[in-house]
């Protein structure tokens, strides 16, 4: 028999049954459908976070004070910045100093005690531009020798400041200030997104700021990143670099990213339960074809169909439903990751190996599940058959 009389002989049982083909197709759709969604959205997330690390810049690192060898807190020598900046490769150097006993309200009236966890921070001018912050509203801390500040944008919500309160005051510090800038979220720097953030000369002449920065932001040429790492916290603090904590924020992505995996994982393996059942649904539906088809068969080896011929014509039926609910699975996987990339603003990535996995995966299920559907079908003899 020619191949295309083999696939015409197994659509005769899809069409002659078309519910049940349905529905046992569906089992392996959803299966299918599940597991392209996973890696297509987990693969969609990755490029996201990729695409915002190279807007962002990995060459971003952050020095901080530690703890001293006997636990107490210390803090960074007052040139630390300055020190920072001679580095070769750091390009941009700024920093921001931690005011513990200051708080922001949204009036006088509020009682000490709800600081609404807004933590005030001295800021130099170059801050945005090192960190790669941008002001959602208004603008930054033009005039740094005023009493001015710019809130971070978790800041304003706590405060329930939106762009209409620029120009309005809040309490902070026992000062008025006048808002003039709320910050977008700033992915490389959380911490600025609850904070209010004013000019380093008015921290220091009217809150009683002691100048020591709690964090050092800097920039390094991509190639030199590793070694101003390796560096950092000695030019920070020569004199007791262990105090000195060095991180690089797009680290964190990364590692959201890395994480991310896990769940993929979890997720792939209950969408390979769904295909499983599925193929047992397959399985199923080709053993009662089987039983109900019998005279069928009987006829077709009375008129001289061998053993193989049958057996092929129900393997063929069997592919054929598994790869229809395979084809139908990679559409809806699909779908569902394009709808979703969307939503989100994501690039639509779907690695190509996912979907021949996933179609491949389909086939197999449909031999393994057809094969004793039809071999059971091929050890029918004639007369038996015809009797039933």
């Amino acid at each position: 028999m020619k191949t295309a009389d083999i696939l015409r002989l197994g659509g005769i049982g899809l069409r002659t049954r078309p519910l049940r083909v349905v529905l046992s197709a569906l089992g392996i759709a959803i299966g299918i459908a599940a597991m392209v969604a996973v890696v297509g959205i987990s693969s969609s997330s990755r490029a996201e976070v990729d695409r915002r690390l190279a807007a962002l810049g990995t060459n971003l690192l952050t020095a901080g004070p530690g703890k001293s060898f006997f636990g107490d807190a210390s803090h960074l020598p007052e040139d630390a910045e300055a020190m920072v900046a001679r580095i070769g490769p750091v390009t941009t150097v700024s920093a921001t100093g931690r005011l513990p006993t200051a708080h922001v309200y949204r009036t006088d009236r509020i009682p000490a005690a709800e600081s609404g966890g807004i933590a005030v921070l001295a800021a130099r001018p170059t801050l945005p531009g090192t960190v790669g912050a941008t002001v959602h509203a208004g603008t930054w801390l033009t005039a740094p020798t005023y009493p001015t500040v710019v809130l971070g944008a978790r800041a304003a919500t706590i405060l329930g400041l939106t762009d209409d309160g620029l120009g309005l005051n809040v309490w902070l510090g026992d000062h008025w200030f006048t808002v003039v800038g709320i910050l977008d979220p700033v992915p490389l720097a959380p911490e600025l997104d609850s904070a209010a953030l004013i000019g380093w000369p008015v921290a220091t002449s009217v809150l009683d700021f002691d100048g020591y920065a709690t964090t050092i932001y800097s920039r390094a040429r991509d190639d030199a990143v590793p070694a101003v790492a390796a560096v950092l916290a000695a030019t920070a603090n020569p004199e007791a670099p262990n105090e000195v904590q060095v991180s690089r924020p797009s680290d964190a992505l990364a590692a959201k990213a890395a994480t991310d995996q896990a769940y993929t994982g979890l997720l792939l393996g209950l969408g390979a339960v769904a295909l499983l059942v599925g193929g047992v649904g397959v399985a199923n539906t080709m053993v009662i074809s089987v039983l109900e088809r019998r005279p069928e068969i009987g006829l077709r080896r009375a008129l001289g169909a061998t053993r193989s011929h049958v057996r092929l014509q129900f393997l063929a039926e069997s592919l054929l439903l598994a790869g229809l609910g395979g084809a139908v699975g990679v559409l809806l996987g699909l779908l569902v990751t394009s709808s979703y990339a969307a939503w989100r603003s994501w690039p639509v990535v779907l690695p190509w190996w996912s979907l021949l996995g996933a179609f491949g995966a389909t086939l197999v299920i449909g031999v393994v599940a057809g094969l004793y559907p039809a071999m059971r079908a091929a050890r029918l003899s004639p007369t038996t058959a015809l009797a039933a």
